[in-house]
């Protein structure tokens, strides 16, 4: 497929994407250089590894460019066993790898990646593949509205295992609304409701360190060196950066003040050193994603595309909406990297994977 080719939506949808990725690289630079002195001794440290993604990311894009999107149907069952399987591996001693009080990566060797990530995107595929051939009895309980819960059920349950709270309620959000848009009936989803709530509820509200969380998140001054830290620190970086900013590279929130400065809070660095103008950018290019990736998803020419797209489009800007509001503090602490920006390796090849299957829908 060449860039000429590409329609009007395609062109505009990796124009964007262009960008945000382009600032992550600025970004996870400016924001990872000190502390990856410190810890490594060189200041590019995080931004070779962000590179080294990037750029597998392009090969495994320019792959799925070339292949018709349908074709994947043909793996969705392979797709779902590895799904599964790299988030069992994440329970197993010896191989799951332990990162902020939870196992969500696994370490093989040399190779290090985060199951949940893949399982976000293979998931997406599958239920879009589910739903599509189980259109003549969609409305029907047993055939129709179980088997693609099921499956999302359990793999929300092994990701809840790691712990991840975050990621299990996006992948769970993306799935009900796909299934709302094949046309399931809702209405059997209203029993598991009942259930799911006081699940949630011990989730959030009996675990010690989410609690402590909620508690920061509703007043962060009262432990300002302890639960409050993290989202006073990034208070401080957006509020300092005023509306220009304090200029690229010039962050002080980002020298061993804000923890996780290049992963989960750069949307703070990039309000500090851009100001209100460069995080209202931000805002915006997300925006523009999500309506061109639903401009795709309807546009589609089968069901398939359609429920893919709306996918693939949702999750992306469902994380973008957590990690802002997150950083802002309009809600407590999760763990969700900004798409495109953020350090991290697994989220980042498939965010450009996903770009290329929204690009592949757009002009088949």
């Amino acid at each position: 497929m060449k860039l000429e080719n590409l329609n009007k939506d395609s062109q505009n949808l990796l124009i964007i994407a262009t960008i945000l990725l382009c600032i992550g690289i600025v970004m996870i630079y400016s924001a990872s250089s000190c502390y990856a002195y410190e810890q490594y001794n060189d200041s590019a440290y995080y931004l070779k590894r962000h590179l080294m993604h990037f750029t597998l990311g392009l090969l495994l894009a320019m792959f799925f460019l070339k292949n018709d999107y349908k074709n994947l149907k043909k793996y969705t069952k392979l797709f779902l066993a590895i799904s599964i399987i790299g988030l069992i591996l994440t329970l197993l001693p010896g191989i799951g790898r332990e990162a902020g009080g939870a196992k969500r990566w696994v370490k093989l060797g040399f190779i290090g990646f985060q199951p949940s990530e893949f399982a976000g995107f293979f998931l997406i595929v599958y239920i879009a593949d589910i739903l599509d051939r189980k259109q003549p009895v969609i409305r029907n309980f047993m055939q129709g509205f179980m088997p693609p819960l099921m499956v999302l059920g359990f793999s929300v349950l092994l990701i809840l295992l790691q712990p991840d709270l975050g990621s299990s309620v996006c992948i769970l959000a993306v799935g009900l609304i796909m299934m709302f848009v094949s046309g399931v009936n809702m209405v059997y989803f209203l029993p598991f409701l009942i259930l799911i709530i006081p699940i949630f509820y011990f989730l959030i509200f009996k675990v010690a360190y989410r609690l402590r969380r909620i508690a920061s998140y509703l007043d962060p001054w009262s432990d300002t060196q302890g639960a409050g830290f993290q989202i006073i620190q990034s208070f401080l970086a957006l509020g300092s950066g005023g509306i220009f900013g304090l200029g690229l590279g010039c962050s002080k929130q980002k020298l061993f003040y804000l923890p996780q400065a290049h992963t989960d809070f750069i949307f703070s660095i990039i309000g500090e050193e851009a100001g209100l103008i460069g995080t209202l950018s931000v805002v915006a290019l997300f925006v523009a994603f999500v309506w061109i990736g639903i401009q795709i998803s309807i546009k589609a020419k089968d069901l398939f595309g359609r429920l893919l797209g709306l996918g693939i489009t949702t999750s992306i800007g469902l994380k973008a909406v957590i990690n802002i509001a997150v950083s802002t503090g309009a809600i407590p602490t999760k763990g969700l990297p900004l798409p495109f920006i953020s350090y991290g390796g697994t989220a980042l090849i498939f965010n450009i994977i996903a770009v290329a299957m929204l690009i592949n829908i757009s002009n088949s």
